[in-house]
């Protein structure tokens, strides 16, 4: 049985499935966000979600949109950019004073969440030297990261023989997360993309001298800059 998620949780999935380049593809662009996506994303039955989302929308933190879709008010960015900077923090955190890899630091920061307080968190962010990204590639800083949006497209969407730079990877999930470490593709990882084989799901991509398949799937997850 997974952990009892808070109202944080939610705002933070809501944030990525409404953000272009997200965590969660695919992605939901200047429309609400579906509640079935958001029960997905957090492994909750859609009543489940359904009730929380009737609780931030009397808080005020969403308005609710077609098809009861939620959308984030004003307040609800707010603390959402907030709760996604804090996460992000952390696990700068967790990898660099602590030691854990970068995929456990992803569920670390989840679990410690709630264990900081804001004064905490500039303390911590004071002491990495004011990180400018997570250790997955992602900006700590919420507007940045809205800034560099527009620049950056899934692996899974570039060109045959286009050459690109991988600058953030997917987190949602921890398998997929673990895979992506494991088998060489970290953030800054240089790549050509050689063939696609849209029968099979499958990539074929160019590593330094080594050629490599990816599945579609996972490469979907690789946010990358095309040269």
């Amino acid at each position: 049985m997974g952990r009892a998620h808070h109202i944080e949780d939610y705002l933070e999935v809501i944030y990525f499935l409404a953000n272009p380049i997200g965590e969660y593809g695919p992605v939901v662009t200047d429309g609400p966000v579906p509640a079935a996506r958001v029960a997905e994303m957090l492994q909750v039955t859609p009543p489940t979600a359904g009730e929380m989302l009737k609780r931030l929308e009397k808080e005020g933190l969403i308005k609710r949109g077609a098809r009861r879709g939620a959308l984030l008010t004003d307040e609800g960015q707010e603390l959402a950019e907030k709760v996604v900077r804090q996460h992000r923090i952390i696990e700068r955190f967790l990898t660099d004073f602590l030691g854990y890899s970068p995929a456990e630091s992803h569920v670390y920061a989840d679990e410690m969440g709630d264990a900081f307080n804001d004064d905490m968190i500039e303390r911590l962010s004071e002491q990495l030297g004011g990180p400018d990204r997570c250790p997955h590639g992602w900006p700590v800083d919420p507007a940045f990261e809205r800034e560099e949006n527009p620049s950056l497209q899934p692996l899974s969407t570039v060109p045959v023989g286009s050459r690109a730079t991988v600058v953030r990877l997917a987190e949602h999930e921890g398998d997929l997360l673990h895979w992506f470490y494991d088998n060489g593709y970290p953030p800054t990882t240089e790549l050509t993309v050689d063939r696609v084989d849209d029968a099979a799901e499958m990539l074929s991509v160019t590593v330094g001298d080594e050629s490599r398949s990816i599945s579609t799937h996972a490469a979907s997850g690789l946010f990358v800059r095309v040269d």
